[in-house]
């Protein structure tokens, strides 16, 4: 069953790729494998194996939470941050690529590929979140014009070309809706296979924050959400249910206020913006670290702990649209129609798609973001 609905899906939002793709049909080919390591004498002293920096993309629509997330990835040794996609969500396309730009500006890194990518959900009209990110989606907070500049290719052409480019080691990090992620399995299905992970922000398995089931990155596309659960990869899923153990607080601003720098003082006013606004449309005592967490999921795996689940996005529901749906039992009961009625006969196993996080070290995640945004 999973095969023909797979299928299905493909045959289904084939089509969509058409209008949101831009230039020539993009030629991808894997570059040649790094030269072999060079192997020591016998009487070369032994040297400690260096781990090298996971590599990542990161697809990003900025976003408060986003900016802190970007900061984050690239004030820490152990990720290799080699582009950033921008997907619309919290803020429009146009806007999310120039504030993608300035944070790359702000950390001058000019040097990573900062590229556009689709301008809309893939069947539905786009919900953009000022209210909880600012009317600029930096909490109001106005970075100096860009040094760098757009890279010209379209964001899904640019992740399918980097996987190839390096097959087995980039690890795909979107923190907002996964328009670009869908577009770029639907252009290319064979970069699933060539992916080495991937770790989402977005989801819940006990309610939603944009209505009782949904959570806000999945319900800004809940076709592309489940294009991309159903690819067949390795796939975490930072949800909300993590995400909301991670409470940045008062005490956590006040240790951080202590340092300065231009990143420094611009993640202050950011986490002072939220911790307001939890204050005043949330519980307060600290303001969710939604995709900073996602990030450090993949600096610390350890930093959760995970169940493998067989997780379907729901596309239909009157009330249900965007909900995570998660087989927690990873079975199903088998329904076998006997005249006018279904007789149950079995149970049959569901395989599990997504390592769901189900609990987070809160405290040491938190100490992690703020010595990176502290540049410790």
């Amino acid at each position: 069953m999973r095969g023909s609905r797979s299928k299905i899906f493909f045959r289904k939002f084939v089509p969509v790729l058409i209008l949101f793709a831009t230039g020539s049909p993009l030629c991808v080919a894997p570059l040649a494998r790094a030269s072999a390591r060079k192997v020591s004498s016998p009487a070369a002293p032994v040297q400690a194996a260096r781990i090298a920096p996971k590599k990542v993309i990161i697809d990003t629509d900025p976003g408060t939470d986003d900016a802190l997330a970007i900061l984050l990835a690239l004030n820490s040794p152990e990720l290799d941050v080699r582009a950033l996609t921008v997907v619309p969500g919290n803020v429009t396309a146009k806007q999310g690529l120039e504030n993608a730009l300035k944070l790359a500006s702000l950390t001058n890194r000019c040097d990573i590929p900062v590229a556009g990518g689709a301008q809309h959900p893939l069947f539905q009209k786009l919900i953009t979140a000022e209210l909880w990110h600012g009317a600029n989606g930096l909490a109001n907070v106005e970075l100096p014009v860009s040094k760098c500049t757009a890279d010209p290719r379209f964001g899904p052409d640019l992740i399918i070309q980097m996987v190839h480019d390096a097959p087995h080691e980039i690890t795909l990090v979107p923190v907002g809706p996964l328009t670009n992620i869908a577009l770029a399995v639907l252009k290319d299905p064979s970069i699933v296979p060539l992916v080495k992970e991937v770790v989402i922000m977005g989801g819940s398995i006990s309610g939603g924050n944009v209505n009782a089931a949904a959570e806000a990155n999945i319900y800004n596309d809940p076709e592309a959400a489940q294009i991309v659960f159903q690819a067949g990869w390795r796939l975490t899923m930072v949800g909300l249910d993590v995400g909301n153990q991670t409470l940045y607080d008062q005490a956590h601003l006040d240790e951080l206020s202590k340092t300065h720098g231009p990143e420094n003082d611009f993640a202050v006013k950011v986490l002072t913006f939220l911790i307001g606004q939890e204050a005043k449309y949330g519980a307060g005592g600290g303001s969710p670290m939604y995709d900073p967490l996602a990030v450090g999921t993949a600096i610390d795996p350890a930093i959760v702990t995970t169940e493998a689940m067989h997780v379907d996005v729901e596309t239909r529901g009157e009330f249900s649209r965007g909900e995570t749906v998660a087989n927690r039992h990873n079975a199903v009961e088998r329904n076998v129609l006997h005249g006018d009625r279904y007789i149950i006969e079995g149970v049959d196993h569901v395989t599990p798609n997504v390592q769901v996080c189900t609990g987070v070290n809160a405290e040491k995640f938190l100490q992690l973001l703020n010595a990176r945004l502290a540049r410790k």
